[in-house]
């Protein structure tokens, strides 16, 4: 970055911990101006330390909030120097199990969040966006399980497919104002969300769930690294982590052998 550019500027929700925090400082290392928003305060405090430079900014955002959007993106635009180039849909949360055993908090909360929270981030990023296009980007975290729905996964898969059709709505409403709109799939990534159970009837965490279905963990800089080529690049939706890769190729090309495998694999998120 040039002494005479502006500094660019990112904005990334969930930024408290895994994803959201890798994206963090691998935009903060390159020289952006980095915000994030979380509930968790103490996590973002501790990702924003692992940033040198001083060079970004913290809010603290339930993204179900509506209003509260409106509030962080001008408090952030105003730390960053009047724009945003770029932000990233990070927030979720995963909830499994058989869907009829799930209460209805428990779908409420996960659609509340993965799907309204993103809704809400890309409507009110909108205004800021258009101001610094063309280039600008919103980038929007979906999953491997927005590919495929598998068993205990209807919730979440149903989320996760949403934003991707969001990612390909956004894309052709606002490419003539030259926005870009993308989704990320990663398969399971290194991050404490496989720390947890993924239903409250389950004992055992995701994380053993996974590797005993002989499927790789993906490292959670990889995902930093396809956000930062998505946020300079032109692709539509971006794979990571083998398992994305090659479930999406066998939805396309093998689309039975998949549906027999979900009917007879493990439900990864809790049954």
């Amino acid at each position: 970055m040039s002494a005479t550019e502006p500094r660019r500027s990112i904005f990334i929700t969930g930024g408290a911990s895994g994803i959201g925090r890798a994206t963090a400082r691998y935009f903060g290392e390159r020289g952006w101006f980095v915000g994030i928003a979380d509930i968790n305060e103490a996590g973002m405090e501790d990702t924003l330390g692992l940033i040198s430079g001083g060079f970004t900014y913290m809010h603290k955002l339930d993204v179900r909030d509506r209003a509260a959007w409106d509030t962080a993106l001008e408090a952030f635009s105003t730390a960053a120097g009047g724009r945003i180039d770029a932000m990233v849909n990070n927030a979720g949360i995963g909830t499994g199990g058989p869907l009829a055993e799930l209460e209805t908090e428990e779908i409420d909360r996960c659609l509340d969040i993965n799907l309204r929270g993103v809704l809400y981030g890309a409507q009110a990023v909108y205004p800021y966006l258009q101001k610094t296009a063309p280039g600008s980007a919103l980038v929007n975290i979906a999953s491997a399980a927005g590919i495929s729905g598998g068993t205990g996964m209807s919730v979440y898969s149903a989320t996760k497919f949403a934003v991707r059709g969001i990612a390909e709505s956004l894309d052709a409403e606002w490419a003539p104002e030259g926005i870009k709109s993308c989704s990320i799939c990663p398969s399971f990534i290194e991050t404490p969300l496989l720390d947890g159970t993924g239903n409250r009837k389950s004992n055992e965490d995701v994380r053993s769930r996974v590797q005993a279905s002989g499927l790789e963990i993906t490292p959670v800089e990889e995902v930093a690294e396809t956000i930062w080529k998505a946020v300079h690049g032109d692709d539509l939706h971006y794979l990571v982590g083998k398992t994305a890769k090659k479930l999406n190729f066998a939805k396309r090309w093998m689309p039975g052998k998949v549906r027999k495998q979900n009917r007879e694999g493990a439900a990864l998120l809790g049954k």
